[in-house]
């Protein structure tokens, strides 16, 4: 599924206009990046988590060169979903069928 296809199901869901929906969807986007931009996590009840996850300093190999590089510590945006979204998923009828096949 794509971005379009999202907005196309909002609007057909909601019955708003598919632009005012694309414009909501970029605002949402916006907020999560610049909120985990300047280290603020973003919790939304019953979906998920949007957190920064820290990765310690190592040492990384450079295969074509051959060399080490030291890649130091930094942080990453991750997603952590709700258990209930976790749980949704795993009792879909649809993926149990995918499975089984």
């Amino acid at each position: 599924m794509t971005k379009a296809d999202v907005i196309a199901q909002i609007s057909e869901k909601t019955g708003v206009d598919k632009a005012d929906v694309q414009q909501t969807l970029e605002t949402f986007f916006t907020v999560v990046k610049d909120s985990l931009a300047e280290g603020e996590n973003l919790y939304v009840r019953g979906f998920g988590s949007f957190i920064n996850k820290k990765r310690a300093r190592k040492v990384a190999r450079n295969i074509s060169q051959g060399t080490s590089m030291i890649i130091d510590e930094h942080f990453v945006p991750s997603f952590k979903p709700a258990k209930v979204f976790v749980e949704q998923v795993k009792t879909s009828d649809r993926l149990k069928a995918v499975v089984e096949k």
